[in-house]
């Protein structure tokens, strides 16, 4: 395993917060109790905080007031942050926050509208995908706009042995562009790729089952938004297994729904889980800035 545990920075001599990390009901997920991030987040605090993300793979920090600046410094302490293809719809002055949102404004969209439209795992069309994302609420519609995530360790224990012996040892194939003109969300569209952007999201090959970095545990790392196929199977083969493991991918017993509230920000790990956005009513806003952490070769 990584040594990503040991490598938590130091330096942050800063007071202790009281929080507490309380489980959610379900699968996956705890919600972080009386933590401010706005304010400064000691050695000890950011532990305890690594633990539980590890532990519970979603964590829901409610009612964070705090900046760009500081979303992106608190995402660092994980990480190398990554710069999403899509350049346009990049935070002004801060790149490292990805816009998604619906609000069209004087013509021009302000943000990725229809992000997350397939159940997908962030940048896993990547050399080295994500280790997770920050979600950050700025504006949310009265209605719908449900992100949803699957536990893929979960989802593993569930495949059967016959199933298992099939895709052992196999890999996959990621790509960006897999499914990336096909809409679902009315009034949402997504840009052309330039050449140059389509340099950056080639198609690569990562294992069907990955072992987590962090937790020794053993998930499924595929997902109809971005994986085209399994390496070495016939083309009807290969697209029955996929099928096959996306259904056991998203039991009921293996999805939390998170419904948004104003200011949540969601931390979640991509090498753990799947997450789908539900969409919501066009005509009603929505705008939320992401951050995404760099995570290592999947193997």
């Amino acid at each position: 395993m990584s040594a990503a545990i040991s490598a938590v920075p130091f330096g942050h001599s800063t007071a202790a917060q009281a929080f507490q990390i309380v489980p959610l009901d379900g699968a996956v997920g705890a919600e972080v109790i009386g933590l401010d991030l706005a304010r400064p987040v000691s050695d000890d605090d950011f532990r305890r905080i690594h633990r539980a993300h590890l532990d519970h793979h979603v964590l829901v920090f409610r009612d964070q007031r705090i900046t760009p600046e500081q979303h992106i410094a608190f995402s660092r302490r994980f990480g190398t942050l990554q710069i999403h293809v899509l350049e346009q719809f990049l935070l002004e002055h801060h790149p490292e926050i990805l816009i998604v949102s619906n609000i069209v404004e004087n013509g021009r969209n302000l943000g990725l509208g229809d992000a997350g439209k397939f159940w997908h795992s962030d940048l896993s069309y990547k050399e080295l995908p994500s280790l997770g994302s920050m979600l950050h609420a700025q504006e949310l519609p009265s209605e719908g706009g449900d992100t949803l995530f699957a536990d893929m360790h979960r989802a593993w224990d569930a495949v059967p042995s016959e199933l298992r012996r099939i895709i052992k040892g196999r890999d996959a194939a990621h790509s960006y562009t897999a499914r990336y003109a096909e809409t679902k969300f009315e009034g949402n569209w997504r840009p052309t790729l330039s050449a140059e952007q389509l340099a950056q999201v080639k198609e690569v090959i990562h294992p069907v089952v990955r072992i987590h970095p962090e937790n020794g545990r053993q998930a499924l790392f595929v997902s109809e938004g971005f994986t085209t196929r399994i390496v070495g199977l016939p083309e009807d083969e290969s697209r029955d297994v996929l099928q096959q493991l996306y259904a056991l991918s998203v039991l009921d017993d293996n999805v939390y729904r998170h419904r948004w509230q104003p200011h949540d920000l969601v931390f979640w790990d991509n090498r753990s889980l799947i997450h789908l956005a539900a969409g919501c009513p066009p005509h009603l806003r929505r705008k939320l800035y992401r951050t995404t952490i760099q995570g290592d070769a999947p193997f």
